[in-house]
């Protein structure tokens, strides 16, 4: 393939995009940031960057010298700083431009960790509240530096003109927004204060709110986070982060873990929940970043299976996404995932090993999250699995506690294999337990790793049936007519019958049929169905020996003994398949159309033959 000759081709001009600032600003609006209410966390960001940067010139101020102040009054907001300020040249590189941003600048790009914003977009959120931006800024750079003046607008237009010193007598930099009437919403008084407490509570340089009615100023965060301050004992700092917990979230916490990963410069806490948790619901979680909150709703700092808390972190050295309302997911985030788990682990240990009473609480509202973490965690199985509860044929019990007991525990696949012969096995002495449910079975079978000589093996029907009484010979023999006509009317089903005693003696019957059975006649079914086809030379190619379920008729019930000696064959038939049924429903698995529509008949045709009887 020969490509043409573009050597001959006359350049063309270079030209700028031409950038329509009132559809940038939709488009932020709508698919960016979640709600017009970040504009103000922005116009906070950028003072509290400019602060950082105005301390990098001055190290030896206290940082509380330097502060923020908000203004509201309905008819417009400002927000002024006591940070690094702009000179006119700034001005001009940095406001109206979008997509930089001055902490990227000379040697302030060295200190870019330093700084909460990376993106050079924050600005513009301010248009999701207001036409105009007015900035008045002085520069603390320049000795006798004179005010700067920017005014932005929708329109994507901008005026920039130099004003006296004495407009602005200190540097630093104040942004007044004059809202639309459609926003008043954000930023009226009361909402403006609940915004700013609710994205500063843990900035660390002092913020204040007034509202035109007078006064000094409210302080927006008066008091440092509870774990960056200092308390007279362990339990009153254990309150105090309680307290917070609860205030934060809403619910009293059952404990408290203390997080400090001083690699990543992360402090906070993570509250356990009280109450139950569906599994796989995971909660979002409050992430601050150098104190400013980023979201209420981030997931990814923790594993899935730490569903049992909910924590608040402020982080130095995670790196937020574009809109600041999430993590970008690094190695460092990842790192810090693992780190945190690894906490949640020591917690979980210390309570086993100090605190009973916590634990029995804990795992009480918790234990699938902890028999999730089991699964693949040896240091957690070993020390909380004989803890862990259960479904058992003793009823709810710790693995430890049934071991005692039962030397060989023997464990269903499902829960309805569990509820078919749960009475049965109890009553015969067998020590079963429910591995249905997520985790059990897995973690049933590794006891033994735990509770050395215990044995476990999966519950076999063989096993059941082993340990039911036979009947003496004379009353099967007398029943033996009563077992072919019952046989015969099951064979649709799949089902053999026998007579057996066992207890409890209210049982009439037990339906011994495990899903491998169920699903294996269910493929042999479709085979014979598709017999001659492609489909059926499939499956008839897998075919096994079809496993028959066992209906196993109980001699002990009075019902039962009267069903063996009836003679009449339709009756005989009618009483097998209502046997069946009411079998089939005390299992509990959904049953088939056929069983439903078995069920009906048989019962209708009981009542019709009562009916005959009486007239």
């Amino acid at each position: 393939m020969t490509l043409p000759d573009t050597s001959a081709i006359p350049a063309g001009d270079d030209r700028t995009f031409q950038v329509d600032l009132r559809g940038l600003v939709d488009l932020l609006s709508h698919h960016l940031y979640s709600s017009p209410r970040v504009y103000l966390r922005e116009l906070l960001q950028n003072a509290v960057d400019a602060l950082t940067a105005r301390h990098s010139l001055e190290p030896d101020t206290p940082a509380e010298v330097f502060g923020i102040r908000l203004y509201a009054d309905g008819s417009e907001v400002r927000v002024e700083d006591d940070g690094v300020g702009l000179t006119e040249a700034d001005v001009h590189t940095f406001l109206a431009t979008i997509g930089r941003s001055s902490k990227r600048a000379e040697k302030i790009a060295e200190q870019r960790a330093d700084f909460i914003g990376q993106f050079g977009i924050g600005l513009l959120s301010c248009f999701l509240v207001a036409d105009e931006i007015h900035v008045l800024s002085r520069s603390a750079r320049t000795p006798d530096a004179p005010t700067v003046e920017w005014r932005g607008r929708g329109d994507g237009s901008y005026t920039v003109r130099t004003l006296p010193a004495s407009a602005r007598p200190r540097p630093g930099t104040t942004v007044t927004l004059t809202p639309r009437a459609d926003a008043g919403e954000w930023t009226r008084p009361p909402r403006v204060q609940a915004l700013a407490r609710h994205f500063g509570s843990l900035l660390r340089h002092p913020v204040t709110f007034t509202d035109g009615t007078g006064g000094t100023g409210t302080p927006v965060n008066p008091e440092p986070a509870p774990w960056a301050g200092a308390h007279p004992t362990p339990g009153a700092r254990s309150r105090a982060l309680a307290a917070y917990g609860e205030r934060v979230f809403g619910f009293k916490p059952l404990d408290t873990i203390e997080l400090d990963l001083p690699a990543v410069g992360l402090k906070g806490i993570a509250c356990v929940l009280p109450e139950t948790v569906p599994a796989g619901r995971r909660h979002g979680h409050r992430v601050h970043v150098k104190g400013m909150l980023l979201s209420e709703q981030a997931e990814e700092i923790l594993p899935e299976w730490a569903f049992f808390v909910r924590c608040v972190v402020d982080a130095e050295s995670l790196r937020p996404t574009a809109s600041r309302e999430a993590l970008y997911e690094d190695d460092t985030l990842a790192a810090v995932r693992d780190a945190l788990a690894e906490r949640l682990r020591d917690w979980i240990a210390r309570a086993a090993a100090s605190d009973p009473d916590l634990l029995a609480r804990f795992l009480q509202a918790h234990h699938l999250a902890v028999k999730s973490l089991a699964v693949h965690d040896d240091e957690i199985l070993r020390m909380l699995l004989p803890w862990l509860p259960f479904e058992t044929t003793d009823g709810h019990a710790t693995l430890d506690e049934f071991a005692r007991t039962h030397r060989t525990v023997l464990v269903t696949s499902s829960v309805e294999e569990f509820r078919q012969v749960a009475a049965i096995a109890s009553a015969a002495g067998l020590g079963v337990v429910n591995g249905g449910y997520t985790y059990d079975r897995e973690l049933v079978h590794r006891l033994p790793e735990v509770r050395p000589g215990t044995s476990v093996a999966d519950l076999d029907p063989a096993t059941l049936t082993a340990h039911l009484d036979p009947v003496d010979r004379e009353t099967e023999l007398a029943a033996a007519a009563y077992l072919a006509q019952a046989r015969d009317a099951l064979a649709v089903f799949d089902c053999d019958v026998a007579l057996r005693a066992f207890q409890p003696a209210s049982a009439p019957a037990l339906l011994v049929d495990s899903r491998e059975a169920r699903h294996e006649r269910t493929r042999s079914q479709l085979a014979r169905e598709q017999e001659g086809g492609v489909w059926g030379d499939i499956l008839g190619a897998l075919r096994q020996e079809a496993p028959r379920a066992q209906l196993i008729l109980n001699q002990l019930n009075p019902l039962v003994r009267t069903a063996v000696t009836i003679t009449e064959p339709e009756l005989a038939r009618t009483s097998a398949e209502a046997l069946y049924g009411q079998a089939a429903m005390l299992s509990r698995r959904p049953l088939r159309p056929a069983e439903s529509s078995l069920i009906n008949r048989s019962f209708l045709d009981l009542l019709a033959h009562a009916l005959r009887k009486d007239s």
